[in-house]
């Protein structure tokens, strides 16, 4: 026997070492590989799918077992078990709308492309009026806003639903609609924010729009509803059909203080508005024939 070759003993000796160390390697790694993700999220590990029970495969009792060559004895995992769980503190935030800043005095009229008015009508929704004045921008396509009492809103959501359904903007105009001014700020919150929280419950979306009753503004009127997502807006053009002037002169203002930009105030509730619904179905498709865009604001 030459000097470099090794006993035939010694050989199968060795030969049998190495294999049992190349077996303990295989199971170092593959123990890593099983036992890191529970480790990173403390949970125990997965345990072993027994067959027939269908665990992590959907397989059920009459499933067929492994296929030939593949390795029975390694245990199968939830799926949950081998994939990286989020991490939630890098997500990025969700989408929410920026505050507008706080206004020192409210929007008397909007910027638009051409000549475009705004109609808006406040204090409804009411199933007296309301449905009516729906119908009549209906039947000319036109959208317009409507500034709803929540005491009013809570009552009608079914024509909130039919507002928001058609494209049209609904806003804020308080809960009772007292004098702003005089409340303490607490309770213009109470105001504003219960009116916002039945709109949205109504819609899915808060309004983005408010209007102080009467017009009567005030500093904390201004930061809660910038707080709440709203921005101000006033009237250009009072057809003054609170007062329940006659049909005709509420036709007469409108037509008169047409202009680009233009925001006219009606109301389809507090009152007997019977005439603002007669109103509306006389000056709107002047306005509309003489060129006018009826819009509303976008944000």
């Amino acid at each position: 026997m030459k000097k470099d070759q090794m006993p035939s003993g010694r050989r199968a000796v060795l030969r049998l070492a190495a294999a049992l160390g190349a077996t303990a390697t295989v199971g170092v790694f593959a123990a890593d590989r099983l036992a890191a993700p529970d480790r990173a999220t403390g949970a125990a590990p997965a345990p072993r799918s027994t067959p027939g029970s269908g665990a992590g495969n959907g397989a059920g009792p009459g499933a067929a077992g492994p296929a030939a060559g593949s390795q029975a004895g390694v245990a199968r995992l939830n799926p949950n078990a081998y994939r990286l769980q989020p991490m939630t503190a890098y997500a990025p935030p969700a989408y929410r709308r920026a505050l507008p800043p706080v206004r020192q005095r409210p929007f008397l009229s909007v910027s638009g492309a051409g000549r475009s008015m705004v109609l808006t009508f406040d204090d409804g929704p009411d199933p007296r009026y309301t449905p009516g004045i729906l119908d009549t921008l209906r039947r000319y396509e036109c959208r317009a806003m409507f500034f709803v009492c929540g005491e009013m809103a809570v009552e009608n959501q079914d024509l909130l639903r039919r507002m928001a359904d058609e494209g049209h903007v609904v806003g804020n105009h308080s809960w009772s609609h007292p004098l702003i001014p005089k409340l303490r700020p607490s309770l213009i919150r109470d105001e504003l924010g219960s009116t916002s929280e039945v709109v949205e419950r109504a819609l899915g979306t808060a309004p983005l729009w408010y209007r102080a009753p009467y017009g009567a503004w005030n500093r904390h009127s201004f930061e809660i509803g910038a707080e709440l997502g709203m921005e101000p807006l006033a009237w250009t053009v009072d057809t003054l059909d609170w007062k329940e002037p006659g049909t005709d002169s509420i036709v007469r203002r409108v037509l008169d203080g047409a202009a680009p930009g233009v925001v006219v105030l009606n109301h389809d509730a507090g009152g007997d508005r019977s005439q603002s619904v007669a109103a509306l179905r006389r000056y709107l498709p002047e306005l509309l024939d003489a060129g006018y865009h009826i819009t509303v604001p976008r944000r």
